[in-house]
């Protein structure tokens, strides 16, 4: 339960899994909130991220110093509403300078209930994410503090039971919380030139905007979809797209992604996408440390050897070999991108069909416009064509 009081200072409490504690003040909403403590290393763009669904259940930790400056607008949700479970920044900003904003970040996030902190060292608490790990956080503000206190000092051994007793990241199967439970059409931009059948795992309102842009007409459906319901709407291509969770526990998913590659229909996936798309392959997935999450991500396409600067959120990634193709059910299939910062696979193209996935986020919501030609790519191959010529692989040893 969270009650909204925006004036003064409020005490509020950081505690981690591991027993650390960080001191600050009330921000947004006041009471008590748990979920994984990450960090995303964006200077600008935290409404994206607020609204981002593959942020469900996670305590998200601005590394930029300064949040809050340019408000809060109505044009630049990527969903219907905030789902970050709580948010950490250091100098929230005593007003919004901007000429779209509507209202004040403290006071969108207090309206949605979302418990928040600031005052807090970030700088440090990411130094100990990276050093630890992501883990387990909850934020303690307002009467959930008062609690703990008793009217004494806080109980803060009574609070980390608290954060313990949450369950982790590993395990969650999240998607079908955060997706559509209807579908929906987003019409094409101009001529519709194609129609896609785009799986909702967690879809952020850009990216089918991307497609339309295109002249794509975008059904949206469900995590639930079935084979049928993808094949009613007679798609060129399909799509998956990002989401919150573990991808070993998305079953569903997998086994649409395997009707889909039996069907040889063109594919494209993003993030989450990515990560199914592996999974379906007969790949495995890991957790990452700390994962990736930010506008600011080094990325090397490895057909044309350019470094793409790219927004990431994602906290699980696809083991797979990096130097070589791979034979699967599908045909061969290779890595056809790359971070450089820890070469974690970043994109799965297949050789024999027609179908490629990425992990980072294309859409430019928010984040640079580097790896807008992905969208280029699905859509030659909707038209029958090869955008991505020669294999990565063959055209490194060149």
């Amino acid at each position: 339960m969270t009650t909204v009081a925006r004036a003064g200072r409020t005490p509020a409490l950081l505690v981690l899994e591991d027993g650390r504690t960080f001191h600050g003040h009330a921000y947004g909403a006041r009471g008590a909130t748990v979920g994984e403590a990450v960090f995303n290393t964006g200077m600008t763009g935290y409404q994206e991220t607020l609204t981002d669904p593959s942020y469900h259940r996670q305590v998200v930790v601005m590394t930029a110093p300064h949040v809050g400056n340019t408000g809060v607008n109505d044009e630049d949700p990527e969903s219907a509403r905030i789902w970050v479970a709580g948010y950490v920044v250091r100098d929230p900003a005593r007003r919004p300078s901007n000429w779209r904003a509507v209202r004040t970040l403290d006071d969108d996030l207090a309206d949605q209930g979302v418990v928040g902190i600031s005052g807090v060292d970030t700088r440090a608490l990411t130094r100990h994410l990276r050093e630890r790990g992501a883990m387990r956080a909850g934020i303690f503000s307002g009467a959930a503090l008062e609690e703990a206190a008793g009217g004494r000092g806080v109980d803060e051994s009574a609070l980390l039971e608290r954060v313990r007793a949450a369950p982790e990241m590993s395990g969650a199967d999240l998607c079908g919380e955060v997706a559509t439970s209807e579908s929906y059409v987003v019409p094409a931009v101009g001529e519709r030139r194609f129609t896609v059948a785009a799986i909702d795992l967690g879809i952020k309102g850009m990216t089918p905007r991307r497609l339309a842009e295109r002249g794509a007409e975008v059904h949206v459906l469900p995590a639930t979809a079935t084979l049928a319901d993808i094949e009613a709407v007679a798609p060129d291509g399909v799509f998956f797209s990002n989401g919150p969770g573990d991808p070993a526990t998305a079953e569903h998913a997998v086994e649409l992604m395997r009707g889909v590659l039996d069907r040889r229909l063109p594919l494209f996936g993003i993030c989450f996408g990515n990560q199914i798309l592996g999974r379906a392959l007969g790949f495995g997935t890991f957790k990452l440390k700390y994962g990736h999450r930010g506008i600011n991500q080094p990325v090397q396409d490895r057909a044309t050897g350019k470094v793409e600067i790219t927004a990431h959120n994602h906290g699980f990634a696809v083991d797979a070999p990096l130097h070589e193709a791979s034979d699967t059910p599908y045909g061969r299939v290779e890595v056809s991108h790359v971070c450089l910062n820890d070469d974690v696979v970043e994109g799965l193209r297949l050789l024999d069909r027609p179908g490629f996935s990425v992990q980072y986020h294309p859409e430019a919501a928010a984040g640079p416009h580097d790896a807008g030609y992905l969208f280029d790519r699905f859509t030659a191959l909707m038209q029958g064509g090869s955008p991505q010529g020669a294999s990565s692989l063959e055209g490194q040893r060149a």
